[in-house]
């Protein structure tokens, strides 16, 4: 558990798990209470973003469909528990994952379906696209907060898990319950993938990357505590 007062050390794992610079990861953490408030705010943007599709499917469902504010809300939640002294390893990982994942579905979304998302005014275009890129970068901050714990890897791979299979697979009330693309899912695409197939591939590929690097983040520090380091460095 961390002193609201300082920040975590930086631990030297590989660049290809802290690709942040350090000087900006201590910024976002010296100012995680702004950091706090403003996914609070992204997050009320997304729930009213995601009014007409919630309209449109069964409130049983509601958890499962405005994924990008519930990782936006989660992260909040993670940062505010380890300002508090009170880090979270399930929580930390969930918002982890939410933002990595959505953070990288989102633009890669709007960039497959570019042509049929110019109903939208390029200024919200530009901030969706951006602004969840910036929900990627924010995860990368949270190694410094948390170790990743296997059990709670576990929980964030059972729900992100859930949330592939309801959105793709065993839509369980009415339809798929992903977020809403501006094509048919049936509509043809390329390599002969149909449009839901293309988002599909695209969330499974960046779930199967979130996975990756929380688990390879917990390797190299357990590596980094085996080779000496202070024991009480874990997890910094």
């Amino acid at each position: 558990m961390f002193a609201s007062s300082t920040l975590p050390d930086r631990e030297p794992l590989p660049t290809y798990l802290t690709p942040v610079p350090k000087t900006l990861e201590d910024l976002g953490l010296r100012f995680a209470w702004l950091v706090v408030a403003i996914n609070l705010a992204g997050t009320a943007f997304g729930f009213w973003y995601y009014g007409p599709q919630l309209g449109e499917t069964p409130a049983v469902m509601w958890p499962w469909v405005p994924d990008s504010p519930m990782a936006t809300l989660l992260i909040a939640l993670a940062v505010a528990c380890w300002k508090l002294g009170y880090e979270q390893p399930w929580l930390t990982s969930l918002a982890f994952f939410g933002n990595v994942i959505l953070g990288l579905w989102t633009p890669y979304t709007l960039l497959a379906f570019a042509d049929a998302y110019s109903y939208l005014d390029p200024l919200m275009y530009q901030f969706l696209f951006w602004s969840h890129l910036s929900m990627v970068v924010q995860a990368l901050v949270l190694h410094r907060i948390s170790d990743f714990p296997v059990w709670g890897v576990a929980v964030a791979v059972a729900w992100y898990g859930s949330n592939l299979i309801v959105d793709y697979f065993v839509p369980i009330a009415g339809g798929p319950h992903h977020t809403a693309i501006p094509v048919p899912g049936d509509e043809p695409m390329f390599l002969g993938a149909d449009a839901l197939g293309v988002v599909a591939a695209g969330e499974v590929t960046f779930a199967l990357l979130a996975v990756f690097l929380a688990l390879a983040i917990r390797v190299k520090k357990c590596e980094a505590a085996r080779g000496g380091a202070p024991a009480d460095r874990v997890g910094r």
